[in-house]
């Protein structure tokens, strides 16, 4: 397999790299002892949103902004940690006046707007249990995901409340409040409040709940390959493994201005486009507006942003826009960026380091993960195309099922699934009404991720693809990812899917299905240059067979290619749900 290495960058000036000697710092890392860089409640417990803001306070910190918020009409409003405390501690005001407490699951239904930050980090101060749901949903998926969550309270708009709960709010007796955070024109509707009333008839001095460590706090749906959406549940110890990957992985310092992309009905939005950079210190920046290359370049430059984490559905749209629309100096002060959602194609990373003058870093986990396992480091080199390598307290491994125990593969490059080490502290507690299917994640104490994998010689693991994604033809295990990533090389190819179609011979063949970009038109000769180069760089028994042109690819809403999609349409095979069948973040 051949690899192309990227040196690691000299580290900005006055900032050393969090993660300065990788295998130092691995050896000796311990959960417990990494305990002592949070405070804890006061008298015991412990408690994201004291963690993420009231901590900050007692050291001083109260002045430094911890979020700007930018509207997409050009408005900016900025909160400081006292001033986010204090909206924070009105909310659970809010909460606890309307009966709402310990456990009861709160729902946010909501853009990127500051209520929604506010709102989260309220709830989990009066100990109730946080449930994002991305604001694009359809009423039906709303409807599932707040009934199997069993739904108290959800934050939303007026307009968002009328079109996508409002038409089915009687067959969930559980939800007993609907906060608005805009009255819009008349009277609001009937079984509504308005948030903004309630919020400035509330005192801002608020007794945060003593939560323990294994107390619920976040719960987030994923459909993960198939059924219904699993509600993953998380406890708040897991602002532990939050606090410390925002450190490690993402190099988050106090003085950074950090840029999470992520919209925040996602886990990676709640882990790392809230949690994270606050429990560090570090100051936030929110975009209300949708992806706009020109409004992205501008952001990072004029919020001097020092830290990007975005996806790779975005990178490749910053270079289907080409080189050319990056402004001079836009990335003078930008020191480390990374790249989450899906595995980024190799092409993408050696793209950024070119024409953006530094590389994205990529990693990967889970919903059920909570937080990032695996990594590029700013501090290591990249091997292009790999996932990295563990995170301080996290034991990776591919492993091979073997009856009902797992055997570890320990030669190099071999694929198996990859597995973690049960226990870290933002490891998923259930699927919630689902024990059963929690534990059948668990064997021989490695939760199975379902992801294969290869590690090589140096501890760096390379994704293979999802276990029910992986074709088997004539012999051969191809990970479609390969595939997209070898074809992500030829300058006309802006995005691709991969998919294994019924052969009668070789049992599957590879067919790729392939976006151009704008400067390139569909040809015969194109799609013959096209299966030539992914010859040449795979081999004819990886290559795909057929390639078909499409203008658009079928995407989740987080902007994955959605491949069982792909294979449901080739095969013509009935379709379903769509929200169904979208996972969520890596």
């Amino acid at each position: 397999m051949e690899t192309t290495i990227l040196r690691k960058a000299r580290p900005a000036s006055g900032l050393r790299p969090n993660l300065g000697d990788y295998a130092a710092i691995y050896a000796g890392f311990s959960w417990q002892g990494a305990r002592y860089e949070l405070a804890g409640l006061p008298g015991g417990g412990l408690n994201i949103a004291y963690e993420a803001l009231d901590r900050h306070l007692l050291r001083g910190r109260g002045s430094k902004l911890a979020l700007r918020w930018l509207g997409k009409d050009g408005t900016q409003r900025d909160f400081s940690y006292a001033s986010m405390a204090r909206e924070t501690n009105r909310f659970a005001n809010v909460l606890r006046s309307a009966g709402i407490g310990n456990g009861d699951v709160v729902f946010t239904l909501l853009g990127r707007v500051p209520e929604l930050y506010i709102a989260a980090l309220g709830a989990l101060k009066n100990g109730s249990v946080v449930s994002p749901l991305f604001s694009v949903f359809g009423p039906e998926p709303v409807k599932t995901r707040m009934a199997r969550g069993g739904a108290r309270a959800v934050v939303t708009t007026r307009h968002l409340y009328e079109r996508k709960i409002l038409p089915w709010r009687d067959q969930l007796p559980s939800l007993a409040h609907v906060f608005l955070i805009d009255g819009g024109e008349g009277s609001l509707p009937p079984g509504t409040t308005s948030l903004k009333a309630a919020m400035a008839a509330a005192r801002n001095t608020f007794q945060i709940v003593k939560t323990a460590p294994e107390d619920i706090a976040l719960l987030h749906f994923t459909s993960g390959t198939t059924g219904t959406p699993k509600g993953a549940i998380h406890v708040h110890e897991a602002v532990l493994a939050h606090h410390m990957t925002g450190k490690y992985a993402l190099d988050l310092h106090p003085e950074d201005v950090f840029w999470c992309t992520a919209d925040p009905g996602w886990v990676t939005g709640t882990s790392y486009g809230i949690i994270a950079p606050l429990t560090i210190g570090a100051t936030l920046i929110v975009d209300e507006a949708d992806f706009d290359a020109a409004r992205w370049y501008a952001i990072l430059s004029e919020q001097k942003v020092t830290v990007w984490y975005t996806a790779p559905t975005a990178i490749r749209m910053l270079m289907r826009a080409g080189r050319e629309m990056v402004p001079k100096g836009t990335f003078d002060r930008v020191r480390f960026m990374a790249s989450v959602g899906e595995p980024l194609n190799p092409e993408a990373v050696l793209w950024s380091a070119d024409a953006l003058g530094r590389p994205f870093h990529d990693n990967w986990w889970q919903t059920e993960t909570g937080g990032i396992m695996i990594a590029n480091y700013l501090s290591q080199d990249i091997k292009v195309g790999s996932m990295g390598r563990p995170l301080p307290g996290i034991e990776a491994a591919i492993v091979e099922r073997d009856g009902e125990h797992v055997r570890i593969i320990t030669e190099p490059m071999k694929s198996g699934e990859l597995a973690l080490k049960a226990g870290w502290p933002s490891m998923f507690r259930g699927y919630l009404h689902e024990e059963e299917r929690y534990k059948k994640n668990f064997v021989d104490g490695w939760y199975l991720t379902g992801d294969l994998a290869m590690r090589d010689a140096d501890g760096y693991f390379w994704f293979v693809g999802r276990g029910d994604d992986v074709i088997k033809s004539a012999g051969h295990l191809i990970g479609p990812f390969e595939v997209e990533s070898a074809l992500m090389e030829h300058p006309a190819v802006s995005e691709v899917g991969v998919i294994g179609v019924p052969d009668p011979v070789a049992g599957e063949i590879v067919k790729a299905f392939v976006a151009l970009n704008p400067r390139y038109a569909e040809s015969e000769a194109l799609r013959k240059e096209l299966l030539g180069h992914a010859r040449l760089r795979l081999g004819p028994a990886v290559a795909p067979k057929e390639i078909v042109f499409r203008k658009n690819l079928p995407k989740t809403r987080s902007g994955k290619i959605m491949r069982r999609l792909l294979k449901a349409r080739e095969l013509g095979l009935p379709e379903g749900d769509i929200s169904t069948l979208e996972s969520d973040e890596k």
